[in-house]
């Protein structure tokens, strides 16, 4: 039987990987019994891999080690710290955006009150999952395995009753392709087993689609830089666990035997390394033993160097900025400072996923121009009260602020405030119609 290769991203868990190699295999039994083609090609054009074939299979499974020696999975790399805080901060900031759906009216768009859509996309997409813990499930697949997946079940009219989050090692996009069609169908194993047409499933693919599975950021960016990370971790760990710096030296002028030398070295150990004896004994040397404190070797000296580059390393791989996941030593290496950083997270890292996940969900909800489903930019400004102070100013126009392009009303709605009603709480200033300072005034009127 040969392995289908989808080089996404490692499932981390080998009975789950082989249960999905199985299933589709089964898939592309019966799909040639059907007269239908089936293609579930590699991210990297290399097609199937056999199973003798043991450094594809290894890559597969995701077995084969970083350069630090250590094995990388998405479970294993969201113990580091800067791979979760990367992690968090997007599928985050995605979460907490409102979706709103608009209506194109004679070259407009015009906001639809009480869409029907609207409870599931920002509220309760099905029973066992909120809006926010569902976006953050297809997140964190999309960035760590390389494609997130929501099923779309639907009544027996083809209205949408729920929208369910799967686990990405459980579904398995296949291509089938006939005369006149070429589409990806789903086999998804999660508590039962069954299909499903690309009309029915939301995919939300990373950076490199190749028409069945996205890129990994792990997998192809930050593998090594998260190997590193947790061989640091690792060493920090054991390091600080001994209690004892490594580079004491006791020494004599006598001679020892190497009976006497193990008893010494392990009787010292004993009473004095580990964090249960530091600091609590002082230190006492018989026999003229004397210990001698090493200069820090270069490998230890730059220990702190080296975590604080692998931070930069794996930040750099998502795109988000070093200071948002707590590293602030760059914090003014791009344009002028922390707030240029922040500009540029939400126009080149967070701009490309909200695009993605609009689009997906656009043409499989409605299959029409006539509507459509887009994030509210606006509500990340909701935390930064200067900022919207600025931004409502500018929106409202008037004196000082030149034309605008939001009534008062306007703005109280998107602050959750009642509207003030009258004419006054209806006028903006438009580019086409001058401000004036005194309306009763003849002189001052346009």
């Amino acid at each position: 039987m040969n392995a289908i290769a989808n080089q996404g991203a490692g499932p981390g868990r080998n009975q789950a990987a082989g249960s999905r190699i199985l299933t589709a295999w089964r898939a592309e039994q019966e799909a040639a019994r059907a007269g239908l083609t089936v293609r579930n090609d590699s991210t990297d054009g290399q097609g199937t891999v056999m199973s003798s074939d043991r450094v594809g299979m290894m890559e597969f499974f995701h077995v084969t080690p970083a350069a630090s020696g250590l094995h990388v999975t998405p479970d294993s790399a969201m113990r580091v710290s800067a791979v979760f805080a990367c992690v968090q901060r997007i599928a985050g900031a995605v979460a907490s955006l409102p979706l709103q759906q608009y209506e194109r009216r004679e070259g407009e768009r015009e906001l639809v009150d009480n869409p029907p859509l609207w409870w599931l996309l920002n509220e309760q997409p099905c029973a066992r999952f909120t809006a926010a813990s569902s976006w953050e499930q297809s997140l964190c697949g999309m960035l760590l395995r390389g494609d997130g997946f929501v099923y779309l079940r639907r009544n027996r009219i083809g209205d949408v009753k729920e929208m369910v989050p799967l686990p990405w090692d459980g579904v398995s996009p296949r291509r089938v392709t006939t005369d006149d069609s070429d589409r990806l169908n789903y086999s998804i194993s999660d508590v039962r087993t069954w299909g499903c047409d690309q009309d029915d499933m939301l995919h939300f693919p990373g950076f490199g689609f190749n028409g069945l599975r996205g890129m990994s950021v792990i997998q192809w960016a930050a593998r090594n830089a998260a190997g590193g990370a947790m061989a640091m971790d690792e060493y920090s760990g054991k390091f600080f666990a001994g209690g004892a710096h490594p580079s004491i030296v006791l020494e004599t002028s006598g001679k020892m035997s190497d009976t006497l030398q193990e008893q010494t070295r392990n009787a010292f150990a004993a009473r004095y390394s580990g964090i249960a004896n530091a600091h609590r004994l002082p230190l006492i040397l018989t026999e003229g033993i004397k210990a001698t404190n090493l200069s820090v070797s270069a490998e230890d000296s730059q220990l702190l160097e080296a975590r604080k580059f692998g931070v930069i390393d794996i930040a750099r791989a998502f795109g988000v900025p070093p200071h948002m996941i707590g590293e602030t030593s760059a914090s003014t290496s791009w344009g002028s400072g922390i707030e240029s950083m922040n500009r540029g997270f939400v126009q080149y890292t967070l701009e490309t996923h909200l695009q993605r996940i609009e689009q997906e969900l656009n043409r499989k909800l409605f299959r029409t121009a006539k509507y459509f489903l887009r994030f509210d930019r606006d509500a990340m400004l909701e935390s930064d009260s200067d900022g919207q102070a600025k931004y409502y100013r500018a929106a409202a126009g008037g004196p000082g602020s030149g034309p605008g392009w939001m009534a008062i009303d306007e703005i109280r709605k998107k602050k959750n405030l009642k509207p003030m009603g009258g004419d006054s709480a209806k006028i903006y200033f438009p580019p086409n119609k001058p401000v004036s300072a005194k309306p009763e005034d003849p002189k001052n009127e346009p």
